[in-house]
């Protein structure tokens, strides 16, 4: 059946209704809401269906005959007009559209990801359905809201550069420049000798596994109309997968997991080596400095600013997590302001000494020797590799009368610019 626009299929459907409308029966088939339009044509049948009863009885067989093959015709169309809007609707669900930028084989890939959820059974063909090792890839349309799911909760996520890498790498490797390459003031005659060779760092981030298996009852997969099951699958996923991607980048050892901010070597600032991060100190053993007329808590924050190079500092955020934040906020400056400014436009974070303020309850809490500010322009300091596409191997044998959906996917995160990053310490 030909698939029309909402527009389209809304003036085809008012046009089928006009007989029910002659009747004094209401339909808004100017709804802009889907669902709406296909609830007031179910509505307006089954008036319909009872005017025809009533006006008919008492009339004369002959126009009976004549209104019955009429109306009887009208309601067909109507019923059709449903059924294809209907569709229009569940495709749309799906992302099954001509305009959703997807291939022929991955549009049939969302079609079939439904049916195999509720199922088990795969009733379509195509060369992305299944991973190589096994199990169902979940289709792009599912994958995307996994993703912008984790890149809105995850604060590492949203702030780091990240990239994905095609089925079957395992590994991703870059080379860092950190110069070196020798260089000089000459006349037109001099001699040039030969520079240096450049400094190069490799970077690898190894990509590892990590899961979920979100579960629910074959009833409720069987009782298609009660729930979107990709959406259902899609969120409860994201939730597990975001606290494990956030634990990892910001504590993570590296082992099986992510390497994440906090785990590599920290020197104090003025030792900073590269391969190691660099902190400046709070001032106090326990805490921040106590105020006074000659010292600021704020003090260690500034001097965090400005251990960050000034090439980094342009884009650079402090992240933090809310107990630290519910401290930093009372911190004021000479002239009693406070340095913290809250945002006068949604969607735009909070400042604080003019740079943003992300959090992150990962981030460890203000205690002695504890490290619970990082200062950076965490899109060049922080690299996060995913491989393509979420596992899904479906399991309704373990526990009678539940399915459970064991979810893989592979991940990986390091530090990739070490002097783009900076911590403050708690310790004198």
């Amino acid at each position: 059946m030909k698939k029309m626009s909402l527009l389209a299929a809304s003036s085809a459907l008012a046009a089928l209704a006009a007989p029910a409308v002659s009747r004094g029966i209401s339909i808004r088939a100017d709804a802009q809401d889907p669902s709406k339009i296909l609830a007031d044509l179910q509505r307006a049948h089954a008036t319909f269906t009872q005017k025809v009863e009533a006006e008919l009885a008492g009339k004369a067989d002959a126009v009976v005959k004549d209104e019955i093959v009429a109306l009887n015709k009208t309601i067909s169309e109507l019923q059709g007009a449903l059924d294809a809007h209907a569709q229009s609707v569940a495709a749309l669900k799906l992302g099954n559209n001509p305009g959703d930028g997807l291939t022929d084989d991955e549009r049939a890939h969302a079609s079939a990801f439904a049916p195999f959820m509720r199922t088990g059974k795969i009733e379509a063909r195509g060369s992305t359905f299944s991973d190589p090792d096994g199990g169902f890839l979940t289709p792009k349309t599912v994958d995307s809201m996994i993703t912008r799911v984790l890149g809105d909760t995850v604060a590492m996520r949203r702030l780091s550069q990240v990239i994905t890498l095609g089925l079957g790498s395992d590994t991703y490797v870059k080379n860092k420049s950190l110069g070196g390459t020798g260089s000089g003031w000459v006349g037109e005659s001099d001699s040039r000798p030969e520079t240096d060779t450049p400094r190069l760092s490799r970077v690898e981030v190894p990509l590892d596994e990590c899961y979920a298996m979100p579960i629910t009852t074959q009833r409720l997969l069987d009782d298609g109309g009660l729930v979107n099951v990709e959406e259902w699958y899609a969120n409860e996923v994201a939730i597990e997968l975001a606290e494990l991607e956030g634990t990892a980048f910001v504590s993570g050892d590296g082992v099986k997991k992510p390497r994440g901010i906090l785990s590599y070597d920290k020197v104090a600032n003025a030792s900073y080596a590269w391969g190691k991060t660099g902190f400046v100190v709070s001032g106090a053993a326990s805490s921040f400095l106590t105020p006074s007329a000659s010292v600021s808590p704020a003090d260690a924050l500034i001097d965090l600013v400005h251990s960050l190079k000034s090439g980094y500092r342009q884009n650079a955020s402090f992240l933090m997590n809310d107990l630290t934040l519910g401290a930093v906020r009372k911190f004021k400056d000479a002239d009693g302001q406070f340095i913290w400014q809250p945002s006068l436009q949604l969607g735009t974070p909070s400042t604080l000494l003019g740079y943003a303020v992300e959090t992150d309850d990962n981030m460890p809490d203000v205690a002695a020797n504890a490290f619970p500010i990082a200062f950076a322009d965490f899109a060049r300091a922080y690299l996060i590799v995913d491989r393509a596409g979420i596992r899904v191997v479906r399991d309704n044998v373990t526990s009678k009368g539940n399915v459970q959906f064991y979810s893989t996917k592979r991940v990986g995160g390091g530090v990739q610019d070490f002097g783009a990053i900076k911590l403050l310490k708690i310790s004198t």
